[in-house]
């Protein structure tokens, strides 16, 4: 068998330091953060209480600014803010759906743009955050795979989207109110623009400052990364993050696979469910979760919903049905509700949870599949007015 290629990625990461300008403090983990706060003169004995206070200040109140955070002398407030700065993406625009579903553009270094959905539900409210400017994957169903990918994000700019969408809510709290153990903001889903496996370390570090117990504080189990099957780096995400697993899965066959998440072709249904089975975290009680979106005579035949019950079985699962999100141009229409409700019960008959999700944001392009750039599109609207007046 030949040994395939390294994973690498034609991107690259701003760094976090401009040359000859201040540090971010934002995106630092919490030894980077001792170790700038060291190389600024903070003796070594209080580097580690220094980090404390100023993650707890800029993680759990909110604060941006640094003669705000009042537990530190003054002297020492005026010397952060010589080295340091406390920045996050900037808010462009906010949409807001009539199911109440929000879309950010926000726009981080070098201009480029993202985007971020939050999906306030009964129980919960959940963020769908971007890895990446762009996305590399071209799965052909996806609307930010028609849009080539940039760059990789910072661990700034993605717990940043965090910090900002929590800015929006007004969501941080008041020192001296009563605790309020209401989340609006409970659940982080790494399903925006881009793979998050393809962008291991910033996601990583990001979602470690999200889970810290005093700053964002969100439970690990309130985390899901979704991959669209990036085999070698699966087990290092229950190792080094410890969240939980979504697979971006869509067909039961290799053939029709190779054609809606390409990267298939580099790790097939094979390899990628022997990676599942392994999975260190998968249990009855931290099951995978396998989304499936439902394609209009492509995927969602009685055929292909035993072939699903085949090939996950030994998994502990269950199977998100995510009817189509239309987007001008797609070359897909959704499947029926009865099909889909056909295809759930064969699913659900053979003992798996088969949850259908209901689309969210559908009337300002925020639903699964849909998101893009603000640039981007107008980027490509330019070009098809240019052609279609023979400019080019």
């Amino acid at each position: 068998m030949t040994a395939k290629a390294p994973i690498t990625q034609d991107v690259h990461t701003i760094p976090r330091k401009l040359p000859d300008g201040p540090t971010n403090t934002v995106g630092l983990t919490r030894e980077a953060l001792r170790d700038a706060l060291i190389e600024m003169g903070t003796p070594e004995k209080q580097a580690k209480m220094r980090t404390g206070q100023i993650w707890q200040w800029v993680y759990h109140w909110g604060v941006r600014d640094f003669d705000a955070m009042t537990n530190l002398s003054k002297d020492y407030r005026a010397k952060l803010a010589e080295h340091f700065v406390v920045e996050i993406p900037e808010l462009v625009t906010k949409q807001v759906s009539e199911d109440g579903t929000r879309k950010y553009l926000v726009r981080i270094a070098g201009g480029h743009e993202v985007e971020v959905v939050y999906i306030p539900e009964t129980d919960r409210g959940t963020l769908c955050v971007s890895s990446q400017v762009g996305c590399t994957l071209t799965c052909s169903f996806c609307h930010t795979g028609t849009q080539k990918l940039v760059r990789n994000l910072t661990a700034a700019e993605i717990i940043g989207q965090v910090m900002m969408a929590r800015d929006d809510l007004d969501e941080w709290p008041v020192p001296g109110a009563p605790k309020d153990e209401t989340r609006l903001l409970s659940n982080i889903v790494l399903m925006g623009m881009g793979e998050p496996l393809y962008n291991f370390e910033n996601v990583r570090d990001a979602m470690k400052i999200a889970m810290d117990g005093e700053g964002i504080a969100l439970s690990r189990r309130r985390i899901t990364l979704s991959t669209s099957g990036v085999v070698p780096e699966m087990a290092r995400t229950a190792e080094e993050i410890g969240c939980q697993l979504a697979i971006s899965f869509h067909a039961t066959t290799d053939e029709v696979r190779d054609i809606l998440v390409p990267i298939n072709k580099r790790w097939p249904l094979e390899e990628l469910l022997e990676a599942l089975k392994s999975y260190p975290k998968v249990s009855n009680s931290e099951r995978i979760t396998f989304e499936y979106v439902m394609l209009d005579g492509i995927n969602d035949s009685d055929e292909d919903a035993h072939r699903l019950v085949k090939l996950i079985e030994g998994i502990p699962a269950k199977i998100n049905l995510i009817p189509f999100n239309e987007w001008p141009g797609a070359p897909y229409k959704r499947s029926s509700n009865n099909r889909i409700r056909a295809f759930a019960n064969i699913i659900y008959q053979a003992g798996y949870a088969t949850p259908i999700r209901t689309p969210r944001g559908e009337d300002i392009m925020a639903a699964c599949g849909q998101l893009k750039s603000a640039t981007e599109r107008a980027r490509k609207s330019r070009k098809q007015i240019e052609a279609e007046a023979g400019l080019n």
